[in-house]
């Protein structure tokens, strides 16, 4: 039996960070002022080895899990990415994607989709250059991400664009984004300005409504909600009225999707975290380490997500998002 946690809900994704670090220093997620030169990143020795990811991923899989989500960080900087997606992509039945911020896509969006991968997910805040530049804090020009994502479609790799909204810094930027990718074949999704971690600032006057997003673009282009595809779908997804393609929304914080997650993350040194604002995670690296059998991996795994209580978003406050959360570039987005 697949164990489902105390509010009743299955294990069926999991995302995994396979390094802490990052070639941008978006503000929202790591921030120059805490992520700067003298900043310590995780070792080498630190992070799950490919093999003891592939280990983690076989016992979540025997647990439900059905989709896995490689992320960081920026997980196109893990070294020989490409070797780990052949080790996930091999397994059975699952569903594998990257979710990067594509400034080495390009390069190397071919050789994934050969090891296996079946999407990926592109982080792109704006289309205008100076306020993308801006965003990502390292004067990276949208342009190298554009290169990314046309890459990755060359490959064969269906894309999904995923655009953080900031209430004054590119919420203008919404429209032109649908605008740019509508006819494409790519989906956008628009997420919510969260407070993940303690270091980005986070201010709920800063959060885009979902309910804005979906009205000032369905003021250009009509818009038709669209039902979800299965329970624990986090986007709200909505359909050009012209069969122009669709969009989503991510409303983590003005419609809360708790009571239906399904979602498990670990971070790059082998912590189980059950929620995105989690305080604290799960040591399976030591488990492992210290010789574990994967039968042993497999029942720490369901003892942790049977305990499984989260549903920050539902209960957050003003008072609740000043909480110590561990930070998105170490448990992944």
């Amino acid at each position: 039996m697949h164990p489902v946690d105390t509010l009743g809900r299955p294990i069926r994704d999991l995302r995994i960070s396979v390094t802490d670090r990052c070639n941008f220093r978006c503000a929202y997620c790591m921030p120059k002022t805490v992520f700067g030169h003298d900043y310590r990143f995780m070792d080498r020795k630190e992070l799950l080895t490919f093999e003891e990811l592939e280990r983690v991923a076989q016992a979540f899989v025997g647990l439900g899990v059905e989709k896995i989500r490689l992320t960081g960080g920026e997980p196109l900087l893990r070294k020989e990415i490409e070797q780990l997606v052949g080790r996930l992509g091999a397994i059975e039945g699952l569903d594998l994607t990257l979710t990067t911020n594509a400034s080495l896509l390009a390069r190397k969006a071919e050789a994934l989709r050969d090891a296996g991968l079946d999407r990926v997910n592109v982080s792109l805040d704006s289309l205008d250059d100076e306020t993308f530049r801006a965003m990502n804090d390292v004067d990276f020009p949208v342009s190298r991400v554009l290169e990314g994502i046309d890459a990755a479609a060359d490959a064969g790799l269906p894309v999904k664009v995923n655009v953080v909204v900031k209430r004054g810094l590119n919420d203008g930027s919404v429209v032109d984004i649908a605008r740019h990718f509508r006819g494409t074949g790519h989906a956008v999704r628009f997420i919510e300005y969260m407070d993940v971690g303690a270091t980005n600032g986070w201010r709920l006057d800063d959060v885009v409504s979902a309910a804005d997003i979906v009205a000032s673009i369905g003021a250009e282009f009509p818009l038709e909600p669209v039902e979800p595809a299965y329970r624990g779908e986090v986007a709200r997804r909505y359909r050009y009225a012209d069969d122009g393609g669709e969009i989503g929304v991510i409303a983590s914080v003005t419609q809360p999707f708790c009571g239906d997650c399904t979602r498990a993350r670990l971070s790059a040194d082998g912590k189980v975290y059950t929620c995105l604002f989690a305080v604290r995670g799960h040591d399976l690296r030591a488990l492992i380490r210290s010789g574990a059998s994967d039968a042993e991996v497999e029942e720490a795994v369901r003892s942790v997500w049977t305990r499984r209580t989260d549903r920050y978003s539902e209960i957050r406050t003003e008072e609740t998002s000043r909480l110590r959360k561990v930070e998105m570039s170490y448990i992944g987005g």
